[in-house]
């Protein structure tokens, strides 16, 4: 379904899917925002829904990005509740749910946005997906794109924890490995095909200082890729930065024109 929303003085179009997804086993909704541009997948918070985008003004605030044709933003579900948060949940069975949800975003999710992104601008190729969220939801967009690079050629990752034991504790198989970035980028090999790939997208991983904010595991990462020479910006923010939409509004404004630059 396509619609134009006008909210706040923010005019773009819509489109609204609810579709049955075969990687989970049952309907999945999302929305997409924009005409044309590059293809972005926005990834709400912890157990975030996908109209979390509009709601919590971060389609206000990506507008002049939006508006102008630049990006096209697709917006989904999270099933963070069946497994990052049910931590008294079985591991086992939590982290490959969580492995049917990345297959739903790189089997189902990816190809829909690319097509949408390929029909209105009329690319020959298939774009690269800039990868986007925030707190738990940027932990998701490092995930996928650092495991994804052929499918992700960006990431705006703010607020982020990136170890599969914020969500695993100590449970650890090979599943809960590929999903804990600060475990396998360690281990990353410096001769692996995907440095070529990191070494030529643009990504940025954020996180402040202040209140809420966990900024150990993006210190971690950072001080990971500056040994392999990964050039991804890690960028810590003050101590009065603090874990909320407000300081996010800020890392995005400023973000953006170096992501699509």
């Amino acid at each position: 379904m396509t619609e134009g929303v006008t909210k706040g003085g923010i005019s773009m179009e819509t489109q609204y899917f609810k579709d049955y997804s075969p990687a989970l086993g049952r309907e999945m909704e999302c929305k997409v925002y924009g005409h044309a541009g590059r293809p972005m997948l926005f990834i709400p918070c912890q157990d975030g829904r996908f109209f979390d985008f509009e709601d919590f003004h971060m389609a206000g605030t990506l507008a002049p990005w939006i508006e102008s044709g630049q990006i096209m933003v697709i917006s989904i579900d999270t099933i963070d509740q069946e497994t990052w948060s049910d931590t008294n949940g079985d591991p086992y069975w939590r982290i490959r749910r969580y492995e049917q949800w990345i297959r739903y975003i790189v089997e189902e999710v990816v190809p829909k946005i690319q097509y949408i992104a390929k029909e209105r601008n009329g690319w020959d190729g298939l774009p690269g997906v800039i990868a986007f969220g925030c707190s738990l939801g940027a932990t998701h967009a490092v995930n996928l794109y650092l495991r994804f690079p052929y499918l992700f050629d960006g990431c705006l990752a703010l607020s982020g924890i990136y170890t599969a034991k914020y969500g695993f504790g100590d449970y650890m198989d090979e599943v809960v490995y590929q999903n804990s970035p600060v475990d396998y980028m360690a281990n990353f090999p410096t001769d692996h095909p995907y440095m070529d790939l990191y070494r030529s997208r643009k990504a940025v991983i954020c996180c402040g200082q202040g209140a809420w904010e966990q900024p150990d595991t993006t210190r971690q990462l950072k001080q990971i890729f500056e040994q392999k020479g990964i050039p991804v910006w890690v960028d810590l923010w003050g101590y009065d930065v603090k874990h909320d939409w407000d300081w996010w509004y800020q890392q995005v404004v400023y973000y953006m024109p170096y992501i699509l630059g």
